[in-house]
Parts: structure tokens; C-alpha cells; sequence
């Protein structure tokens, strides 16, 4: 098999459990009825995505950055990560919409899809771990991604299409990365740091404060078993 294809193929992987995580996200809406305890459920799943994200930022954007960046480049490429996500939350929520794990999950799959691409040659078993790690940490951030949208106004329909557009964005990033970017570290690196400050951002103005519960405990265990997972995965990886 065409190495091409082969990285096409487990980019695909990653990128195709966004599509299942909204299906599910979909049919727990739709079946489940309300209750406490679902209440207690969504909230812990945010809490879960947010662990994940959290432990990608902490596990592989940053340190992969910091291994190539100088500390001046390092230091302005999260800082511009951070400050364009605070005007492009601020518009969003000005207009009346709600997409932070969205837009958190983006900035977590796009730049690990590119880094995915760029790693398939140097190590391809590496790689394909990678890919399987990506895949897992976007099937509870599209569960809680889909919910968002659905609830900021868009329709059912038009957001599983979505979903599926996204789940393609990943083999486009890393197709990418392997063409464009395997003998340019220091850019997939930047890309990798720009991505963290803006996660981090986004982590504590929109999805930790809507895991909370008052009086309600077990969010907080699906944040740290979120980055547990992430430890595990890097640990294998």
C-alpha cells in the first residue's frame, strides 16, 4: 500500500469517531429522558473532553514545541494563540453562540493530524499510534462538541454535516503535514504551541466552568480519568 494512502487511511481513523461521537451525542439527547442524573452525565462528559484536551496540551502540543522552539518564538506563538481566541470567543458569545469544546477540539485535532503526517516517515508505528490516540480523544469532545451546536441554534441535520466535513479535515492536515511540513519542525511546532494557548484559553472561559454542578462531585473525576486516558496514550505512544 501507497504510504499516501496508508496516511490517508489513519488520518481518516482519527478523524471519523467526530461523525460517531455526534451520532451518539445525537441519540443520548433524543432517548435518554431528562433527569438529574443525565444532567450529572452531560456535565461529567465535559468534564472527561476537557481532561482529554487538557492532557494533549500538557502531553504533546507543548512538549513537542518546546523540544524545537527557541523561547522567545515559543513564548509569542502561545501568547497570539491565546489572545485570538479571546476575540474570536468574545464574537462568537456576542452573537449569541456556544462552541467552545468546538473550537477547542479543532484546535487540538488540526494541529495532531498535521504533526501526524509529518511523523509518518520517520516512524511509522509512532505515527499510527498517534492516530489511534487522536481518534479517542475526539469521540467524547464531538459528544459534547454536537450537543453545543444543537443547543446554539443549529439544526440537527446541518450539524451532522458538519461533523462529517470535520471528520475529513483531519486526512486534508495530515496530507499536509507529510507533504508540506516533514522537513519544517520548527513550523509544525509553532502550529503546535499557537494551538495550546488557544486551548487553554478556551479550557477555563467556556468548558471547565460548564462541567460544574453545585453539590455534585463526579465532573471533576471525569476531568482527571479525561487526562488520565491522555497519559495512557502518551505513555504507549
Amino acid at each position: 500500500m501507497e504510504i499516501n494512502v496508508e496516511i490517508a487511511l489513519f488520518a481518516l481513523f482519527s478523524g471519523i469517531t467526530i461523525s460517531i461521537g455526534g451520532f451518539l451525542s445525537y441519540l443520548f439527547e433524543n432517548h435518554v429522558k431528562e433527569s438529574p442524573f443525565k444532567k450529572e452525565i452531560i456535565h461529567t462528559s465535559i468534564a472527561f473532553g476537557g481532561g482529554i484536551i487538557l492532557s494533549a496540551v500538557a502531553l504533546v502540543l507543548v512538549p513537542k514545541g518546546m523540544e524545537t522552539l527557541e523561547l522567545l518564538p515559543l513564548s509569542i506563538a502561545f501568547a497570539l494563540g491565546a489572545v485570538s481566541f479571546y476575540f474570536i470567543d468574545r464574537y462568537i458569545h456576542q452573537k449569541g453562540g456556544k462552541m467552545g469544546m468546538l473550537l477547542a477540539m479543532l484546535m487540538d485535532f488540526i494541529p495532531e493530524s498535521i504533526a501526524l503526517g509529518a511523523l509518518f516517515m520517520a516512524d511509522q508505528k509512532q505515527a499510527m499510534l498517534l492516530a489511534i490516540f487522536i481518534g479517542l480523544q475526539n469521540l467524547p469532545e464531538a459528544f459534547n462538541s454536537f450537543r453545543e451546536l444543537v443547543i446554539s441554534g443549529y439544526k440537527v441535520k446541518t450539524t451532522h454535516i458538519i461533523f462529517a466535513f470535520l471528520s475529513l479535515s483531519g486526512v486534508v492536515g495530515a496530507l499536509a503535514g507529510h507533504f508540506l511540513l516533514q522537513n519544517s519542525p520548527q513550523i509544525t511546532a509553532l502550529i503546535m504551541v499557537y494551538a495550546s494557548g488557544g486551548i487553554i484559553y478556551l479550557l477555563f472561559q467556556d468548558i471547565a466552568p460548564e462541567s460544574t454542578m453545585k453539590k455534585i462531585y463526579l465532573p471533576p473525576l471525569g476531568a482527571t480519568a479525561g487526562f488520565l486516558v491522555g497519559m495512557i496514550g502518551e505513555k504507549v505512544i
